[in-house]
């Protein structure tokens, strides 16, 4: 069966299928597709299907030209888990969050896993790529499929292999962005390398698939970290009066031993806010805390809460009640030149100021309308009109299509988290990490 796999991969006759097309399942789907594997999508959200087999995109990553290409040829998209019985490769790319008290909801890989169960058949590979914390694929998803009465390593094969998507990245895609595999046996890793070496540049193996869960985890909190880092460094500097935008750049100028980072409203995206508590919740199973990681979440997650304060003491140094104020928000995405709002700190800074600020409008080129709280925004158009019924622009995503220049003129107001307008010593202007 290895070898019948296998010849399968390199002649590209393998069916594959992906379960979940969101922002990693519609890329990979896609990718796979155009090295000329036949691709069978599965979603529940049958808006998506329908907008597939239309050759229409709902991502910016993939263009609705590169979809047409392998629609419907070699890629389809349903809404049901039967068409894995036809696939000798399925892919799990579902969705990972937690729940209202920080804790880990796999409910989605659960679901997965039992659907690929009911149709698991010798001879197929299974690989995990939702991110999670270690140990979820050896013992939550194998027990899930072993109840198939198939054993692992001799009848199916399973892997886990993280994803690596970073939204609205041009350099770095799905292609050229090294894969980490780690597979429950080596036959499985193998076979699971094979596959990724299919169409994409590298793939690194490791001796088990916790070894890539975990792999997944320190690179975002890597992330985590050192965020919350430079964002309690530029609080000290507002009050410090120090610029901490001029101090990045001056360490940024270390050739060694220095990478950049900058502080912000917040952050965002499906794994940068959710993994520190992820693997805080599976070291405590080890008698283990995270204590340093959980305190740089915390740090990360109060970000929202202090630019609102922050916000008010600019309007109260400009004489205007916050209950009286209308604040324009420019940017709803989680960050620049997408769509995706996940985890996004503006919505959080919104539900914040709700009723405590007359009117909050905001704009955002490419997210039409947002919910928060059960209560629905729709993105209104920047006109010189609007701009002067307003009483401050808060600036919480750093579009790249925004007219700064023209945005900096009409405005009454400016606070600006992301430093997007470079200038400095313009009395209506505030930036975040800087002094009044």
């Amino acid at each position: 069966m290895k070898k019948t796999l296998a010849e399968k991969i390199i002649k590209r006759e393998a069916k594959v299928g992906v379960i979940g097309l969101g922002y990693v399942g519609l890329p990979l789907s896609v990718e796979i597709a155009h090295a000329g594997f036949s691709v069978l999508g599965v979603d529940l959200d049958k808006r998506k299907v329908e907008m597939i087999a239309r050759g229409k995109s709902y991502i910016e990553d993939v263009p609705d030209a590169s979809l047409r290409k392998v629609c419907p040829r070699y890629f389809t998209a349903h809404t049901s888990y039967d068409v894995l019985e036809r696939c000798d490769i399925i892919n799990i790319c579902v969705p990972t969050p937690f729940n209202p008290n920080k804790e880990p909801d796999v409910s989605y890989i659960m679901k997965s896993g039992e659907g690929i169960a009911k149709v698991l058949h010798k001879g197929q590979l299974v690989i995990l790529r939702s991110t999670t914390y270690p140990e979820t694929t050896e013992k939550l998803l194998l027990p899930i499929l072993s109840k198939s009465g198939l054993k692992v390593g001799n009848d199916f094969y399973l892997a886990f292999a993280p994803e690596r998507v970073d939204p609205g990245n041009k350099i770095w895609t799905m292609r050229n962005t090294p894969v980490v595999v780690g597979g429950v046996t080596p036959t499985c890793t193998k076979l699971t390398e094979l596959f990724f070496t299919q169409f994409s540049e590298k793939v690194y193996t490791v001796s088990s698939p916790k070894v890539a869960e975990m792999s997944k985890l320190l690179e975002n909190i890597f992330r985590s970290v050192n965020i919350a880092l430079v964002n309690e460094t530029a609080l000290l500097c507002e009050r410090m009066g120090i610029d901490i935008w001029e101090v990045i750049n001056a360490a940024a100028t270390k050739p060694f031993g220095f990478m950049p980072f900058y502080p912000g409203p917040g952050i965002g995206g499906h794994c940068i806010l959710v993994d520190p508590y992820y693997l805080s919740w599976k070291a405590k199973e080890y008698d283990f805390h995270t204590n340093f990681i959980e305190l740089a979440a915390e740090t990360n997650e109060n970000m929202p809460y202090r630019v609102n304060e922050r916000l008010f003491e600019i309007l109260g140094r400009n004489d205007i009640p916050a209950s009286r104020a209308r604040i324009l928000i420019l940017g709803a995405a989680f960050k620049r030149d997408v769509s995706d709002v996940r985890n996004s700190p503006t919505l959080k800074v919104m539900e914040i100021l709700n009723g405590k600020v007359k009117e909050i409008l905001y704009n955002d080129p490419f997210v039409p309308e947002v919910e928060v709280k059960g209560k629905r925004y729709k993105s209104v158009p920047l006109t010189t009109t609007l701009f002067k019924k307003i009483d401050c622009v808060l600036i919480l995503t750093d579009h790249s299509s925004y007219d700064y220049d023209w945005i900096l003129k009409h405005s009454p107001l400016i606070f600006d988290t992301r430093n997007s307008i470079k200038q400095r010593g313009i009395k209506k202007l505030y930036t975040l990490g800087t002094k009044f």
